[in-house]
């Protein structure tokens, strides 16, 4: 049998969605208009809406409430959304009609000047169209948006490439009827975008699978545009979020998936002889309409069982179960009825306790499991808790040595500070001591010039007074000369006597000696 349906993979990456199991019956504010129930085979595009556009995880019974409150959350914003958009000015508004109907190039120009929130009001616009809370009105807008891009023949990978993100967004939506795409914490590159919109990648934003997925090459995975056999079902072409559960049936040849209400629906199941009961004996069955082939109906739900039970609740249990009940109660194939004898309703309601049993038996392994790690974490818990109470006492300890260790260091601290003090206070002596020895030093240097002084006076004066006497002396020497060879120079004509001319040269240089030595100054 082919294992219980899981998540979508995703052949790129992946977006800020968190995929979960979902019940449709638990959140009626995530359906969109239309359910596998009620309508046929519908076109890719007027069934691209799959039955729950958002995943919800219905473990959980906050579920709903937290979606109720996320919803708030949005009108709240969209509220002061609106307060915003009022005061910007209408003159470059661009309508759905217009992004619709009119040349991509030519709507991308007018989307790059418009602000931010023309922009997400626009898109505010098309999620309340596609949520249908308007009614019959919101419907006809969304089916004559759709026709009018459907019917344009421009819209080509290339004349798409160089569109404007949120207006690759809103014809994406439009065209698949899926409002995820305008969802702000979505975020897919503009290059899927083109691939979902030419029905060349799947729409599931989970799955995001080139098609035809896995290159199928059946005739359904050919011939519908958008049709992704990892997700959808055969039969309605929908997806949703509900995995690890029996309202999915996997067919064992093609691996293709159809949702089981669509199924009964269209009389996909009933009674007939299975290649491993033998002849003569009949099993409910699955016909995949893919590949025309059948599939045990009961093996498929053991195999469920079997696998899925350790992730079920008490109520998921209850839900399932009532849900095979249904399977099982629907209408027989009248023609597989002439082949073989019908299975009694002792023996259906055999193998059914025998899979509830087992289901059951499971459940039990579970929750002993379950008690055994409860145990286990308690005596855990047990020793993380001695293991705090002996913490503890190392951090007290461990408060007190540093409370010893803090008062260590303020005595350090206030012997450091004091032998600054000191430090402080003999740098000032030496500071003044050094002072001291500048002023003496300038003092004795000041006597000393003096003294030098002085003494180079009292040489001079000396000198001078040498001078003085020695020129005196001289000076009185050839007086006295003069006048005894005065009678002598008369009679001999005006003779000079040699020895007089020398002595008068020096006494001349001796004069022009004194006369240039420099004059005393006022303080010698």
């Amino acid at each position: 049998m082919l294992p219980p349906r899981q998540h979508p993979r995703s052949s790129g990456p992946q977006t800020s969605l968190s995929l979960a199991s979902s019940d449709p019956a638990a959140s009626p504010d995530t359906q969109e208009p239309g359910s596998n129930s009620d309508q046929g085979q519908d076109s890719p595009t007027e069934s691209a809406s799959s039955r729950e556009t958002w995943p919800i995880e219905t473990n959980h019974p906050d579920a709903v409430g937290g979606h109720k409150i996320e919803k708030e959350k949005e009108g709240e914003n969209e509220v002061a959304e609106l307060q915003v958009i009022r005061r910007v000015s209408n003159a470059n508004r661009l309508s759905l009609h217009e992004i619709a109907r009119d040349r991509v190039d030519v709507v991308a120009e007018k989307i790059k000047v418009m602000p931010d929130e023309l922009l997400e009001e626009l898109k505010g616009e098309l999620r309340q169209i596609l949520e249908g809370t308007g009614g019959s009105h919101h419907i006809e807008e969304f089916l004559y948006l759709q026709k009018l891009v459907q019917g344009r023949v421009d819209l080509t990978a290339k004349s798409l490439a160089g569109a404007h993100r949120v207006q690759l967004e809103i014809l994406v939506a439009i065209n698949s009827g899926i409002q995820a795409f305008l969802h702000p914490s979505v975020s897919i590159p503009q290059s899927r975008l083109i691939e979902v919109f030419l029905y060349k990648r799947c729409r599931n934003i989970a799955c995001q699978s080139a098609l035809p997925a896995d290159e199928c090459s059946c005739e359904i995975c050919t011939s519908r545009n958008g049709f992704c056999n990892l997700c959808m079902c055969v039969i309605c072409n929908k997806f949703d979020f509900e995995v690890n559960t029996c309202r999915w049936i996997g067919c064992d040849t093609c691996t293709h998936w159809t949702h089981t209400d669509c199924a009964m629906r269209v009389g996909q199941i009933g009674t007939g002889q299975s290649v491993k009961s033998g002849v003569g004996h009949t099993e409910m069955l699955f016909r995949c309409q893919a590949c025309h082939r059948t599939s045990e109906l009961l093996g498929w739900v053991k195999d469920v069982f079997q696998q899925c039970v350790p992730g079920w609740d008490r109520e998921i249990l209850m839900r399932e179960l009532d849900f095979v009940k249904l399977e099982l109660d629907s209408p027989k194939n009248s023609e597989n009825e002439e082949v073989g004898r019908l299975i009694s309703p002792q023996e259906a309601c055999n193998k059914i306790a025998e899979v509830v049993q087992e289901a059951v038996r499971k459940m039990e392994m579970v929750a002993e499991e379950k008690m055994r790690m409860f145990k286990r974490a308690r005596l855990a818990l047990d020793a993380c808790d001695r293991e705090l109470e002996d913490k503890a006492r190392e951090v007290q300890e461990l408060k007190m040595e540093r409370q010893r260790k803090k008062q260590q260091v303020e005595e350090l601290e206030s012997i450091i500070r004091l032998k600054q003090a000191e430090a402080e206070m003999f740098q000032l002596k030496a500071n003044e001591a050094k002072q001291e020895a500048d002023r003496l030093q300038s003092i004795a240097q000041a006597k000393s010039e003096k003294a030098e002084q002085d003494y180079a006076s009292m040489y001079l004066k000396r000198r001078l007074e040498e001078a003085e006497a020695e020129k005196q002396y001289l000076y009185e020497k050839i007086k006295l000369q003069e006048s005894q060879h005065a009678p002598q120079g008369n009679s001999s004509g005006g003779c000079s006597d040699p020895a007089q001319t020398i002595m008068l040269n020096k006494i001349q240089d001796l004069l022009k000696n004194v006369r240039s030595m420099p004059p005393k100054t006022e303080g010698q």
